[in-house]
């Protein structure tokens, strides 16, 4: 099985970098839902590589390209891009590795500020000039001039319809969803199209020795509050993140009481990875319950 992967991780480095480097060791990395990763340890450096067999063709590409939004702020980490390519049925994508350094409270800070100055980075619209994916699942990213309408249709409304497909939800809950919706522009503000992370829980962002990393993105240009309010979903950041971000870009006084708003597209996303049974249904539930 070693000699399979030393041959297949060799094949994929040398279409990516025209070199053919000797592979000193190969290290199991998190990858996500359905992606195989592992560091690459060469003479010439360590590469972080990861695969996927069968669909999802244009996956790793979208991630590439993601990565290369995030670049325009200096004072993020962000891995660099190598390439991407199809070996057979397998899709892959060569990033360099970073590696982990103290998560302290420089980290927090310094992270803080990096966010801020890439939610100061503005779109023309809301969306993006290409779509991708939020883990497995296809982003679409049309672009749109009004962020309720983009929030409502392009993240809410499609996660709805899939969830309908997949047959996760009854017709109440569809019922509740709708009326929820077509209340949404009275509760939700309007906003200016930031660069987001598009992704941004703990499992995503880390302290490199480079300084603080984010990877994994689902890209596109929203209202800055969708990062924020995913960095509370799962447990929370350290209030110095907070802290540092709110010294560069205040956070509006509306923020705290809409993060539940914010995250009913996170929690939809979750709903449609791991099912009705998952327990994100139910929040999602008691969400919109508050505002019909």
């Amino acid at each position: 099985m070693h000699d399979y992967y030393t041959e297949l991780l060799g094949s994929m480095l040398f279409q990516v970098l025209g070199d053919d480097l000797t592979i000193e060791g190969i290290l199991m990395q998190s990858g996500g839902d359905i992606n195989m990763a592992v560091c690459v340890q060469t003479a010439h450096g360590d590469f972080f590589v990861k695969w996927h067999e069968g669909g999802y063709e244009d996956m790793m590409e979208k991630e590439a390209l993601g990565l290369k939004l995030l670049k325009k702020v200096p004072g993020l980490k962000v891995p660099e891009v190598f390439g991407h390519g199809r070996l057979n049925d397998i899709s892959f994508l060569v990033l360099e590795f970073l590696e982990r350094g103290r998560e302290d409270e420089v980290y927090w800070t310094r992270l803080g500020e990096a966010l801020a100055e890439l939610h100061l980075v503005k779109g023309d619209c809301f969306g993006l000039d290409h779509d991708n994916y939020i883990g497995r699942l296809q982003q679409c990213n049309k672009p749109t001039q009004d962020w309720v309408s983009f929030f409502a249709e392009f993240r809410l409304n499609a996660q709805l319809g899939l969830a309908i497909y997949n047959q996760q939800v009854n017709q109440e809950f569809v019922r509740d969803f709708k009326q929820f919706l077509h209340k949404l522009p009275g509760l939700m503000p309007e906003s200016e199209p930031s660069l987001l992370h598009g992704d941004l829980w703990s499992g995503n962002a880390f302290s490199s020795t480079k300084g603080p990393a984010l990877f994994d993105p689902a890209v596109y240009y929203g209202a800055r509050e969708m990062d924020l309010a995913m960095t509370r979903l799962f447990g929370g950041f350290n209030q110095r993140f907070y802290e540092a971000y709110d010294e560069i870009y205040p956070l509006p006084d509306d923020f705290d009481a809409l993060v539940e708003i914010y995250n009913l597209y996170p929690l939809m996303v979750h709903v449609n990875l791991f099912g009705a049974n998952s327990g994100y249904l139910g929040s999602v539930w008691r969400t919109i319950k508050r505002y019909i």
